[in-house]
């Protein structure tokens, strides 16, 4: 064992000496450049071929072919190779960082990881066994694998740095019990505070639209939705859980003492650059402990116009025309998180003006609305949709919005307000744009009511758009782009688009989303079916022929212009 600890300690300056003498032979720099290199290496512990790239004694395209001879690993530039995400993750970030190894891509059975030094033999056993997998070692230098650190995680190693000095603050003596004590304190420095902070900050400033903070049987994990995706962002021990919970109970106003009952509350919180956001917070016990899930909203957000929703112009064309109809409901639907929140805000800022009277009534409100009077539910004073949407009938409405139509006596309301001349826009969780109808139907509606009311149906899906910034194209499968309709003509090459990763879009070559939509306006030939009580597949291909363009076709023209990728339209259209 002696034996071989003394192997590990002296296997780096042995490979450093052989590096120079490698290249004092092959004339890249002299045997005075060589000691100056090592002066230098002795002083900030580097390594030899980042220190002569430091001093610009040599080129990387010069090193790398030594540096390969040497290690015998093949060498790696992460800032040109496409990293995976989600094998990078396989790690925790803390264990990334200190011993300086990545995972970037997985292979059957094997990953290929990068090292700062591949001649680390027991890093790679211990990564072997955690990862029960073979390991394909690479070499990288250390500033490209800090810069991938940084597109991969984020600002998330900010907040283990808070966890790893709480850890060392309650050595000793000081224990969870004790910590918990302190998150009543309001002080910045409160060990508590400084972690609910940075975790906060984190969140929000990666764009960030829910927090998941999970208590599992010995750790606590921390999750960021992003996009639409769940990515882990930290896993702590579990003594820190009951101080955390405590600490954002208190900032959401709600009982402390309350730990068997699930608790909502809201508060505001000023992020490190001065932006602020309105977090809306649930509390619900599990087998562990309590599960908190906080979802972001940006109170200095820009509400989403019509022309950045995604339509086509066709959509847009109709969509325009129907919300400006003077009467009538239109029902916006889709999958939960798919957007129709924001499309009803789009609208209702398409039509706000000092002539009309604008009322919503949401579970819960999302954004305030200059302009519009906005009614938040509140189920313990019996006010739910259908009696707020009575007593808006009072209120002398032009235009009310109805967050989601949930039941008959919400639906039959709505439709009455429609039919008795008000505009009406809301929410219903179907798969298309026709299946509203027999929705509707299924909830005890009359056709002839709906048949009567309702003005369209919009069908909608978010889909992940590609990084601008590191946007590249590639010859796709032409057979399977014939299938998603992309029509590919004799002798053209069937390019597609990819991102390959880059700091702006933490590594995932993603960055933002955008809609696709199918628009159903109701024809008088839709009407005649639905007085016919017809099925859904019907409803459906008379939309078609009126000239309804279907989501997949929508999702296949932003492939078609590089927009999107085809992965992802598959994941979101057709894995269902």
């Amino acid at each position: 064992m002696i034996k071989s600890a003394l192997n590990s300690i002296m296997q780096p300056q042995r490979k450093q000496t052989r590096l120079g003498m490698r290249l004092v032979q092959s004339g890249l720099i002299s045997e005075t450049q060589l000691h100056t290199a090592l002066e230098k290496q002795a002083a900030t512990g580097w390594f030899l071929g980042e220190t002569l790239l430091e001093l610009g004694l040599i080129t990387i395209e010069s090193l790398a072919p030594h540096l390969e001879a040497t290690t015998g690993a093949p060498f790696v530039r992460l800032t040109e190779t496409l990293v995976d995400g989600q094998v990078a993750r396989y790690i925790p970030e803390q264990m990334a960082r200190t011993k300086l190894i990545l995972p970037f891509y997985e292979q059957g059975d094997m990953i290929h990881v990068a090292f700062a030094d591949p001649l680390d033999l027991t890093t790679a056993d211990e990564l072997r066994a955690r990862l029960k997998k073979r390991i394909i070692p690479y070499l990288a230098m250390s500033q490209d694998m800090n810069e991938a650190f940084d597109r991969i995680f984020g600002n998330s190693f900010k907040t283990q740095t808070v966890v790893d000095e709480i850890s060392l603050d309650t050595q000793g003596g000081n224990t969870a019990e004790g910590m918990d004590k302190e998150s009543y304190n309001d002080s910045d420095d409160a060990p508590v505070v400084r972690l609910v902070t940075s975790i906060l900050d984190d969140a929000v400033l990666s764009g960030t639209s829910d927090i998941h903070i999970e208590p599992q049987e010995e750790t606590v994990r921390v999750r960021f939705r992003q996009d639409g995706l769940l990515y882990e962002a930290n896993v702590f021990q579990r003594h820190h859980l009951a101080s955390m919970v405590r600490r954002i109970k208190i900032m959401g106003h709600m009982n402390i003492a309350e730990r068997r009952r699930p608790q909502d509350g809201r508060f505001t919180y000023v992020a490190s650059n001065n932006e602020e956001f309105d977090l809306r917070v649930s509390v619900l016990p599990v087998i562990f402990g309590e599960k908190i899930v906080m979802r972001v909203l940006r109170k200095t957000n820009n509400l989403t116009t019509i022309e950045k929703l995604g339509f086509t112009p066709d959509q847009k064309r109709t969509f325009n025309k129907l919300i400006h109809h003077p009467h009538g409901i239109v029902l916006v639907t889709g999958p939960t998180g798919s957007g129709k929140s924001t499309t009803l805000y789009a609208a209702l800022s398409q039509i706000n003006d000092s002539t009309s009277n604008i009322s919503t009534i949401e579970d819960p409100v999302e954004y305030n609305f200059a302009g519009i009077n906005q009614i938040q539910v509140n189920h313990q004073v019996g006010l739910n949709f259908s009696a707020g949407l009575r007593t808006l009938m009072r209120q002398d409405p032009d235009v009310i919005m109805v967050g989601e139509i949930r039941d008959k006596e919400t639906a039959e309301t709505a439709i009455q307000a429609a039919l008795t001349g008000h505009l009406v826009f809301s929410t219903l969780h179907t798969n298309d744009a026709p299946s509203t109808i027999v929705r509707l139907q299924n909830m005890g509606i009359e056709p002839f009511l709906i048949a009567s009311a309702l003005l369209g149906a919009l069908g909608q899906r978010l889909l992940r758009t590609i990084c601008p910034n590191c946007k590249e194209s590639y010859v796709g499968d032409r057979a399977l782009m014939e299938q998603l309709g992309i029509h590919i003509a004799m002798g053209e090459t069937p390019l597609l688009w990819r991102g390959i990763g880059c700091q702006r879009c933490g590594g995932r070559g993603m960055k933002g989303r955008t809609g696709v939509y199918e628009m159903m306006n109701v024809t008088d030939a839709i009407r005649h079916l639905i007085l016919e009580r017809r099925s859904g597949n019907e409803l459906y291909d008379q939309a078609v022929k009126d000239g309804m363009i279907t989501m997949a076709q929508s999702a296949s023209e932003k492939v078609r212009v590089g927009q999107v990728t085809m992965d992802e339209v598959v994941r979101v259209l057709f894995s269902e």
